[in-house]
């Protein structure tokens, strides 16, 4: 199997994947010669995981499949916490063609039936913690034939499924445009989507962001927040460091502040994925590490935009960038980002390579330096479609262009500026306001550690803005206080006309803000 990178002046580089491809198996044989190195690590139990390790249980895993009669293009369910068995079960099915659908752990049992009904999986892998989730659902899904439990011994173990398989490599003939795993939507905008990614998609994240704006080599050690069901962290902790034979630390718990640092202290990690509201809990953290404590050379963010104060702060405290980004599930991961030494916080930074973006007008034409538009992206990773969602389909990949659904400026520097969703998009008297631009104002505040704007009828049935504002613990503020420092900032207009004070704020898994929440709380 041999990838060619073409690189031409006159058009964006890109990575030639041969038609006959098997994506974990190119994954698997980079990392050949170097059986003996680290590969993952439990943060909780310091277990270890080496490429050569990875590799032979991957292997007996896809040969136990196949000959449990999972076909090529099966479809299981992989609802697993961030352990070292995850990677093995993820690239075990894709060795044998079976398609693994990677479902966030923090759902309920209804999200979790919806899923197993919709992706109509044959099997389930699930962590024994999560398994009195799925309880209910055994015998009540048509087309679930077994369960396999994951950090259990049994017979019905995730263990005893690997050490059933023969030792005979296994490596499913499929083609770079076979559908290779699916990844469900996050639903920061309603339900989830399933949405079908191929076998040539993961390296092409790997080489355009992982080695070309992260620059990710061997000597690596990552962390990701961001878990690895979500693109965001399967690009993170799996395929950039495996791309390159880095090691990657899981932590199979919720990553709170205490956890994280204690994991960037005992780890010495040398490349973070945060996301912006991480960021912001990690530094107004009384027990922070000093700089010196850690061994940080490049911090990203992604989910949703960085506020710059956020980001000038981390820079301040740590002495290294973030480099703030947008990926999304539809593209498998950042095409939009800041690179390092070039960060322009309050900004998403500039295309990735490899990827074409454009901002295109309400009136459908392509829009000029400084004016707000929808956001679209031409990439070698876009999804195939939405699984059983022909409607939603189409709304989103229109030909080579995907639609992003976030609004966007372009400067004359070619660097973009996040305006928000497009569905969260304000009109204030005529005049189009983002909620982020005012949240992004409120974390100025001292008092402040999470904003979320939303838009809301004033008795008039205009739409005006409102804050739903948490406070840093021992902080307080008033919401006159909030509103004036708004108002000192920004265009009058622009400030919250009421203000909410909360102690959190709904999110997805992954940290995303889901103000359709709020929304539909305040009608």
């Amino acid at each position: 199997m041999h990838l060619s990178h073409a690189d031409h002046s006159t058009s964006p580089p890109r990575v030639e994947i041969p038609r006959d491809y098997n994506a974990a198996h190119d994954l698997l044989q980079r990392n050949a010669a170097r059986p003996d190195k680290v590969a993952f690590v439990d943060a909780t139990t310091g277990d270890t995981l080496t490429y050569g390790q990875l590799a032979t249980r991957s292997h007996r895993l896809a040969a136990a499949m196949r000959a449990q009669g999972y076909a090529p293009e099966t479809r299981v369910m992989l609802a697993m916490l961030d352990t070292l068995e995850w990677p093995v079960v993820f690239l075990g099915c894709i060795l044998a063609g079976v398609v693994p659908v990677a479902a966030n752990t923090l759902l309920t049992t209804k999200d979790f039936e919806y899923m197993l009904r919709d992706s109509r999986a044959q099997a389930l892998f699930v962590s024994k913690a999560l398994l009195p989730t799925f309880e209910p659902l055994v015998g009540r899904i048509s087309t679930l034939r077994q369960v396999f439990v994951a950090s259990d011994t049994g017979e019905h173990s995730v263990a005893h499924l690997i050490a059933s398989g023969p030792d005979t490599p296994e490596i499913a003939g499929t083609c770079c445009d076979d559908p290779c795993f699916w990844l469900y939507s996050s639903g920061s905008t309603g339900a989830p989507k399933g949405t079908v990614h191929l076998h040539g998609h993961l390296v092409q994240t790997a080489e355009l962001y992982g080695r070309a704006v992260l620059g990710i080599r061997e000597e690596d050690v990552v962390y990701s927040a961001a878990k690895l069901f979500f693109a965001y962290g399967l690009g993170n902790a799996l395929t950039f460091p495996m791309s390159v034979g880095a090691t990657t630390v899981l932590l199979p718990s919720r990553p709170t502040p205490t956890d994280v640092f204690r994991v960037l202290r005992d780890f010495q990690p040398t490349i973070f994925y945060g996301v912006p509201t991480l960021y912001a809990a990690l530094l107004a953290d009384a027990a922070r590490p000093k700089k010196s404590e850690l061994n940080l050379r490049v911090c990203t963010s992604a989910g949703e935009a960085l506020p710059a104060d956020i980001g000038q702060r981390w820079t301040s405290e740590y002495g290294v960038e973030i480099l703030d980004g947008i990926g999304s599930t539809e593209m498998l991961h950042i095409f939009l980002s800041n690179r390092p030494g070039k960060v322009r916080y309050g900004t998403t930074g500039q295309p990735v390579p490899g990827y074409e973006l454009r901002i295109v007008g309400d009136d459908g034409r392509e829009c000029g330096h400084g004016e707000i538009g929808e956001l679209q992206i031409s990439g070698p990773s876009a999804a195939l479609m939405y699984w059983n969602n022909r409607a939603k389909t189409k709304a989103t990949f229109a030909g080579e262009w995907t639609r992003s659904g976030d609004k966007y400026t372009r400067d004359a520097d070619g660097y973009y500026t996040y305006g928000g969703r497009s569905d969260d998009m304000l009109k204030v008297g005529g005049i189009y306001v983002s909620p982020f631009e005012v949240e992004a104002c409120l974390m100025t505040h001292d008092a402040i550690l999470e904003a979320a704007v939303i838009g809301v009828a004033d008795s008039d049935g205009l739409v005006k803005p409102k804050a739903y504002v948490v406070l840093k613990s021992g902080r307080q503020a008033t919401a006159e206080d909030l509103q004036a420092h708004v108002k000192s900032r920004l265009a009058p207009y622009k400030y919250p006309r009421w203000i909410a004070f909360v102690p959190e704020l709904p999110k997805t898994a992954t940290g995303k803000i889901q103000r359709f929440k709020l929304r539909a709380a305040a009608t």
